[in-house]
Order: structure tokens, then sequence, then C-alpha cells
């Protein structure tokens, strides 16, 4: 497990709380916003950064990050500035920063150099969504050998053998997807969610993260008293849509202060 990775769920564990993890898409609207929004999230408190490598076929994601991943594309955001973007927030923040993509730009990129230059920028993991653990092994391989957690998803319908290939294979924590179908769809039952995060901590045995459907504060406090973290992501990026230009921060900064908030205090 990266350094960071793992120091920061040994302390959220040692304060009996879950980790606030907002999902954030590099270069939407453009890469200078963005480095104003690691900066707020930072500051409102989350625990790890889930960064958004744009692609243009983003099957996993709902219309909402769809778009996100569009309005990036055309400001012209590539992997390697996205890297560039990870290198000046390392030099202000020790938050942890996982990359969130898909394989097609991972591997065109090259598997062993995207684990040396994530980790020369100063990520701390990564997540490729369509990348089942079958087919992981030439980026599992990389980024082992460079120290970067390889980070796999979870479902509700991972069976006893899709568990347990995750268990081999993952790193840093698991990503669980608390329902089926794409990001930003209906909320998810914590009831449900709390006996497969039970399941996947025993059997993988690392910190399991959850998101997809998660809107706000109410829905997150309910899952970070079972979660050992939270990820929000449509949520967040949908206020690229809904506050343009000058209002984006101020806005940003008093969502991402109450889901920090909601989820540090859910199990008091």
């Amino acid at each position: 497990m990266s350094g960071r990775i793992s120091a920061t769920f040994t302390r959220l564990r040692a304060e009996g709380v879950a980790g606030f993890v907002p999902f954030i898409m590099a270069g939407d609207p453009d890469l200078g916003v963005t480095r104003e929004l690691l900066r707020v999230a930072a500051e409102a408190g989350a625990d790890l950064i889930e960064l958004g490598v744009p692609f243009s076929d983003p099957m996993a994601d709902g219309p909402g990050l769809q778009r996100s991943a569009e309005r990036a594309l055309a400001a012209g955001t590539t992997l390697t500035g996205v890297l560039e973007l990870v290198a000046e927030f390392r030099r202000e923040s020790a938050i942890p920063v996982v990359l969130f993509g898909y394989a097609n730009p991972f591997l065109r990129y090259g598997a062993e150099r995207l684990a040396r230059d994530a980790v020369t920028s100063g990520a701390d993991g990564v997540l490729c969504v369509d990348l089942p653990p079958e087919e992981a092994d030439d980026l599992q391989v990389a980024t082992d050998a460079a120290g970067l957690d390889l980070i796999f998803l979870l479902a509700p319908t991972s069976d006893g053998p899709r568990i347990e290939q995750v268990r081999a294979r993952a790193r840093g924590f698991v990503y669980y997807v608390s329902i089926t179908g794409t990001t930003g769809a209906a909320a998810p039952d914590p009831n449900e969610v709390a006996g497969m995060v039970e399941t996947v901590r025993a059997r993988v045995g690392l910190p399991v993260g959850v998101g997809f459907g998660i809107t706000g504060p109410e829905q997150a406090a309910k899952l970070a008293r079972v979660a050992d973290a939270v990820v929000v992501g449509s949520a967040v990026m949908r206020l690229v849509e809904d506050h343009p230009g000058a209002a984006l921060l101020p806005a940003a900064r008093e969502f991402l202060r109450g889901l920090a908030v909601a989820v540090h205090t859910a199990r008091r």
C-alpha cells in the first residue's frame, strides 16, 4: 500500500471515522480551475482525492460525468497535463491522489511509463475502471515495481471468485460500487451496502471505499457509518455546470465542506 494511502486509512481508523473522497474531473472546465478545486477540496477536509483522467468513451459514467469528460477533452486536457497538475498539488499538500480513468489512455501512455511518471508526480494510486483483474498483469507489474497502488472495483454482482481475484491483486483499498449501473444513478441502500462491505473487508483485507449514487451529505453520512471511505463524484462535478465562472469555487467550498463534516461526524 502506498505510504500516504496507508497512513491515511490508519489515521482514520484510529480516529474512528470514515474518509471523505471527492472525485474531481481534471480539466473541467480547464486545468487552472481544477487546480483551484483541488485546493478547495483539501481545505474543505478531503482525506483522499480521486482525480479523473478524461476519456472520450467513459462507459461506466453517467451523463453528468460524460459531459464533464467532454468539456475536459475540449479544453485540451491530456494525461501528461494531469500528471503535471498532480505535481503542482503535491508541492502544497500531502493528501493522497488516485488517478481515476480508463484503460485506453492509461495503456496507450504505457504501463511502465505511467507508473513511473505517476509516482514522480506524487500520485499514490491508479484506478482503471474498465480493466478487470484478469487483464491487469502488465499494469500490475509496473505499479507494484513503482510503489503505486492499483485499485480495483467490486460491485453488488461480484461473486466469490471475483472477490478472490481482487484480493490477490488489490493494493491500497477496494472501491465498492454501491449500485449497479452508471455513476450518478439511483441512491444506494445503506443496509445492503453494509453487508457487502463487511464481506469485502473480511475477505480482501483492505479498507473499502463506497461510491456511485451519493448526491449529498445525508446519503454520505449513512454510508460513512458502514464504509471506510465515501466517494462523491457526479454531484461534485455537477457544480461546474450549475455554477459557471466565479460562482464555482464558493459553491464547491460550501458543498465539499458539508460533505466532509457529514462523513467525519456520522459515527458520533
